[in-house]
This record gives structure tokens, C-alpha cells and sequence, in this order.
């Protein structure tokens, strides 16, 4: 939810952190009917696709119910499990401002949901991503620990010039990423969970290369905002993201200052190749129009 290029303070209604109220009593029945209808489509699909840890969040804060959620409710189970809160943003907020707020265990949501018309295919997040993609990871005691060094990380990045390479840890782990399990690959990457088609793509596709998780190999590769992905990085445990935050940044910092940049869907010899791509998808131009989120 962060985004760079912001100037002057937060939009009218806005607090100065950004957060504004959700007003989940403004929400109409026809938007209710969407996360309904969005919430039951996914839930469907998931099973044998989503971690185990996505599943178990998803259980724990009941999102389901009668429709879009009141983050009240959920922040009373999510506070009880790791400490975490949602809170309502009036859309993407300055890298700064979000750095913050998940140094302090805070995760801004945007509080509109798509229309009917837009299920499968979003620019900007709406909450059915941030609350239903995001918020299960966070009822994780080791992901919601692996958050919280995110922001802190940032907050770091941001004064040594570097938040472009940041910016791919968070796009590969948090957003697109894949774990290996005994079962085989499972998804817990929100960008991919919130989506329909993502979550069949990512899994299934023979297009994309997936890779074994190496810190500073995602650091060097871009990513594509606006289609499917050309690649994924795949982690072996939740605890093994968890400990790549734990190190010192700054000489991982010094050596990408003098390292260019991989091509997006590149294989380097010191690659763990779990499927080598096809690129086909990539290759025919894509279909914006049914990326999913």
C-alpha cells in the first residue's frame, strides 16, 4: 500500500498518519454482496493451494460472516494473536507513512472494495486484497514478526537510497511469493491468494520460472505490476523469511550499488531451478484484463 512521488500532507479527512475511519456502516448491501461473493469464490479455490499458515489465519478471524469486514472485530483476534492491527487508509500512502505503520505493527488497508463488474481485475488495492490477501499471514507469530522487521527495514532503506531493492523483497515475499512444502508448492503471496487467476497461474502455469528464494538475486530482479509474473521465489519455511530481516543490509546495500539489474525473467547459474519457464504468456503480450489483483 505504499507509493512513492506523494508531496504535502494526507488528503482531506485523513489523520496526519494517514489512517481515516473505515465507516463499515456506509457500506452498502451491493458491496457487502461483492466481498460475499469474491470471499466464497476464493475460499473455494484455496485449499491445496494456500500455506497452511493462510488457511489457519483465514479460519481464526471468521472474514466471512455477512459480508465485508468490520476491522474492529478482527483487530480484537488479530491484537489477541500477534499484536497486529488493521487500519483504514484512503488509499496508497506515502513509503514513509507505510514503513511506519508496520514498524508499529499497524497494516493500512484501503477501506472501498471493487464493483461487481471489476472481480477480476484491479489497478489500485481495494480491501478484499489487503484485508483478505494480507491479514491471514498476520495471525502468524513468525510472518507477523517478518512484517514488522519489513517496516523497520524500510524505515532504514529509505535514508541509505535504496528502497528500490527493498521494494522487491516485499513484491516477491509479501505480495507473489511461494513456500515449499512436503505437499509441494503453496502460495502465500497476498497479490496471488486475493486473485482467482493468479492463484491457477502461479501454480499451474507452465509460463513462469519459479526459483529457490536467494535475498540478494530478489534484490536484482524487477517485477511486473500490471500482468501475471514472469517469475516467483520460492521460500522453504515462513522461518526462513523471517531470518533473511535479521541481518545488516547495509554491505548487501554496498554491493547492488555496483550490480546491474537481472532481466525479469533471466536464469543465472547460481539459480535453485524449481521450473524453468516457458515465458509463453509473457511472450504472446499477456491479457491485462484478466491478471487478477
Amino acid at each position: 500500500m505504499s507509493a512513492d512521488g506523494f508531496s504535502g500532507g494526507p488528503p482531506p479527512g485523513a489523520r496526519l498518519d494517514w489512517t481515516i475511519d473505515q465507516g463499515w456502516e456506509s457500506y452498502t448491501q451491493a458491496e457487502h454482496d461483492v466481498w460475499i461473493t469474491l470471499y466464497e469464490r476464493q475460499t473455494a479455490l484455496l485449499p491445496g493451494r494456500a500455506c497452511d499458515e493462510f488457511l489457519r489465519g483465514l479460519d481464526a478471524l471468521d472474514l466471512h460472516r455477512s459480508g465485508i469486514p468490520d476491522f474492529h472485530r478482527i483487530n480484537e483476534e488479530l491484537q489477541r494473536l500477534t499484536g497486529w492491527s488493521v487500519v483504514a487508509v484512503p488509499g496508497l500512502v506515502p513509503d514513509d507513512v507505510f514503513f511506519d505503520h508496520l514498524a508499529n505493527r499497524r497494516f493500512p488497508a484501503g477501506q472501498f472494495i471493487r464493483k461487481a463488474d471489476q472481480l477480476d481485475y484491479l489497478k489500485e488495492p481495494d480491501i478484499f486484497h489487503d484485508v483478505f490477501g494480507h491479514v491471514p499471514m498476520l495471525t502468524d507469530p513468525v510472518f507477523a514478526d517478518y512484517m514488522q522487521a519489513y517496516g523497520q527495514g524500510g524505515q532504514r532503506a529509505l535514508s541509505l537510497g535504496r528502497l528500490a531493492n527493498l521494494a522487491r523483497l516485499y513484491w516477491y515475499t509479501v505480495e507473489f511469493g511461494l513456500i515449499e512444502t512436503e505437499a509441494g508448492l503453496r502460495i502465500y503471496g497476498a497479490g496471488i491468494v486475493s486473485s482467482r487467476t493468479e492463484s491457477l497461474f502461479a501454480l499451474d502455469s507452465a509460463s513462469p520460472n519459479r526459483l529457490g528464494f536467494d535475498l540478494e538475486r530478489v534484490m536484482r530482479t524487477p517485477y511486473r505490476i500490471d500482468d501475471f509474473q514472469q517469475v516467483y521465489f520460492v521460500i522453504p519455511s515462513i522461518q526462513s523469511l523471517q531470518a533473511v530481516t535479521l541481518r545488516d543490509f547495509a554491505p548487501l546495500y554496498d554491493r547492488l550499488a555496483g550490480a546491474a539489474d537481472l532481466g525479469i525473467a533471466e536464469i543465472i547459474s547460481a539459480d535453485r531451478v524449481i521450473t524453468t519457464g516457458s515465458q509463453a504468456y509473457a511472450k504472446a503480450g499477456g491479457l491485462l484484463a484478466s491478471a487478477g489483483d
